[in-house]
């Protein structure tokens, strides 16, 4: 066939053993399973045709491509592969479309701009998570569509420049991607008399290591300190020489007359990317850096909140980036938790 143009024919059921499928053929059992009965290619026998009778296909479609076309599964496999990069494994393709999934753990890395430019084509479709999700080893991060049984290859092609013009503007970066995280360790200062006394029980601690361990990391030492600057002061310096790679200071971190940690960071010399963020909960969380080392103080919530401003923050750290005051900012738009 030298056309331009793709053809599918009907043909009767019964009368196409022997032929191709031209594309896969779903089964759906209501509540037990759904999922590929048939491939696309497959060459139709005398023993299929009761199963294709079972599903409701009484014709199918052979297809003969045009020049121009590219099936559905190709399309696909094609898109993904322009779009994938570091940490990516692509799925086989199934019914025009191909899974793009973590090869491990890390924060996925998304262009919002050019997901919006590849929706804006049609015919085809790119579904993602948002930038800077974490991901687990084999969860789906993106999803490449083909909308119709056929896409014309220009569409294709635009995809693909799409891709290639983004990463050379990138160093080389693809516009998908996930960034494994880094095994840090960190030091803790947990601050309050109630906890240096001995009054209360430290639960920032337990809740800390939790979270960094899992993502690898750990909380390497852990220190306590009374609600005074100085002391506080002296033990961050402290944490800095153990040259751990992040320090996370508890407690304190409201406005009330006894709570000194805010002002003991600053202190400290770091510099203060931002106190306080508006995302809830998380408010009161403090950002910043000491001589390179990202410091953190951490409000009361993290001990008892699932999901909170160092939630957000804790991955990026750890998959290397450099937290700015952007950043925080952004946090506002979806940071209210009513969990």
């Amino acid at each position: 066939m030298s056309g331009t143009e793709t053809i599918l024919k009907e043909v009767p059921v019964r009368d196409a053993v022997g032929l191709r499928l031209a594309h896969d053929l779903t089964q759906i059992i209501p509540g037990q399973f759904k999922g590929r009965l048939f491939k696309k290619g497959h060459v139709i026998t005398e023993a299929d045709i009761p199963s294709l009778l079972d599903i409701g296909k009484e014709h199918i479609y052979i297809m003969e491509l045009g020049e121009s076309e590219l099936h559905e599964d190709d399309a696909a496999m094609r898109m993904a592969k322009a779009l994938a990069g570091e940490g990516i494994a692509l799925s086989d393709p199934h019914e025009g479309k191909v899974s793009l999934k973590a090869s491990a753990q890390g924060l996925a890395v998304v262009d919002q701009s050019l997901v919006e430019a590849i929706n804006e084509l049609g015919e085809i479709a790119l579904a993602t998570v948002k930038t800077n999700s974490v991901v687990q080893e084999g969860r789906a991060l993106a999803a490449t569509r083909a909308i119709p049984l056929t896409v014309p290859k220009a569409k294709v092609r635009e995809v693909e420049r799409l891709a290639a013009e983004y990463t050379a503007a990138n160093q080389g970066e693809a516009p998908l991607r996930v960034i494994p995280f880094r095994k840090l360790r960190a030091g803790l200062l947990t601050t309050g008399g109630e906890v240096f006394s001995g009054r209360i029980q430290d639960k920032f601690g337990p809740a800390v290591r939790s979270k960094l361990e899992a993502f690898g990391s750990e909380v390497a030492e852990q220190r306590f300190a009374p609600d005074d600057r100085q002391i506080i002061v002296k033990e961050i310096h402290y944490l800095l020489e153990q040259r751990y790679d992040m320090i996370l200071v508890t407690g304190g971190m409201s406005v009330d007359p006894d709570d000194r940690t805010p002002g003991a960071i600053k202190a400290s010399g770091a510099d203060i990317v931002s106190y306080g963020t508006p995302m809830l909960p998380g408010s009161m969380l403090l950002m910043g850096y000491l001589n390179g080392v990202p410091i953190l103080g951490l409000p009361g919530c993290v001990m008892h909140d699932p999901y909170t401003s160092f939630d957000v923050l804790l991955p990026r750290i750890l998959a290397g980036q450099t937290i700015v005051r952007e950043d925080i900012v952004r946090m506002g738009y979806g940071g209210l938790n009513n969990g």
